[in-house]
């Protein structure tokens, strides 16, 4: 079967290509770097040609409220080119929370209208809500950073590294689908101080995490739970803990 990885050069989408072809499908990597680019339409018709389902992990070059129009331009272009090349599955990565996130985010709005899109377009689909990344942590640390002290809030999250976001993807791509949303998450709940913390200790960052019920997350005010999974979500085996030996292995 052939499947077609928008965004499969990045983080994500070249792992869900080489879980894809472990499983023994043609998985293409598309991106502008192959010639496919969803704002302007390039490539897409000929990426297309003869695939059974299109997987969706790119994203917004900014995290502000432009990303609202890259995602109405790129679904749209996607879904018309799939619709014409008789796809039969469309699966995309989103965030959990996404809907709640959305009320104080540009890039949140564009998911949630990247999501709509897709729900009130014309191919099957399948969205898959992941929590955050384990290689977003430092990232994550960054924006927090007042001086030499990371203030977050003490709300809870279960992170999950790339390569099991990408496992989870290629299952439900290898999947019927479900016209719905499906939630995938790491072993662990973890207040988001603490594992900052845990993160920064690790290798040897000397700044102060400070837990703060006013702070935000990326701007955004949260609940206790807005991050966080339900109850029906696909659990992956990755614990932070062992990511960060192996990364420090590879370093």
């Amino acid at each position: 079967m052939k499947l077609v990885v928008i965004g499969g050069t990045g983080l994500v989408g070249s792992k869900v290509v080489q879980s894809l072809t472990a499983r023994g499908h043609e998985a293409v990597a598309a991106a502008p770097s192959t010639g496919v680019n969803t704002t302007t339409g390039e490539g897409l018709a000929e990426v297309m040609a003869g695939a059974s389902v299109v997987v969706d992990v790119s994203n917004s070059p900014a995290l502000d409220d432009s990303a609202i129009e890259f995602f109405r331009t790129a679904t749209t272009n996607l879904l018309t080119a799939e619709q014409n090349a008789g796809v039969r599955h469309h699966v995309a990565l989103s965030v959990v929370g996404t809907e709640d996130l959305a009320a104080q985010s540009g890039y949140f709005q564009g998911k949630l209208l990247q999501e709509k899109l897709i729900s009130e377009g014309p191919i099957p689909f399948s969205i898959v809500h992941a929590t955050q990344f384990f290689e977003f942590v430092n990232t994550l640390a960054d924006a927090a950073t007042e001086g030499d002290t990371v203030v977050l809030p003490p709300k809870y999250f279960q992170p999950m590294a790339a390569v099991d976001v990408a496992e989870g993807v290629a299952i439900a791509a290898v999947g019927d689908p479900v016209n719905g949303i499906v939630e995938i998450g790491g072993p662990d709940m973890v207040l988001l101080p603490d594992l900052i913390r845990t993160a920064l200790t690790s290798r040897a960052d000397g700044r102060t995490v400070i837990s703060d019920p006013a702070a935000s997350y990326w701007g955004v005010d949260i609940d206790e739970r807005t991050l966080v999974p339900g109850p029906g979500a696909t659990l992956f085996d990755t614990r932070f803990e062992d990511w960060l030996l192996e990364s420090a292995a590879k370093s």
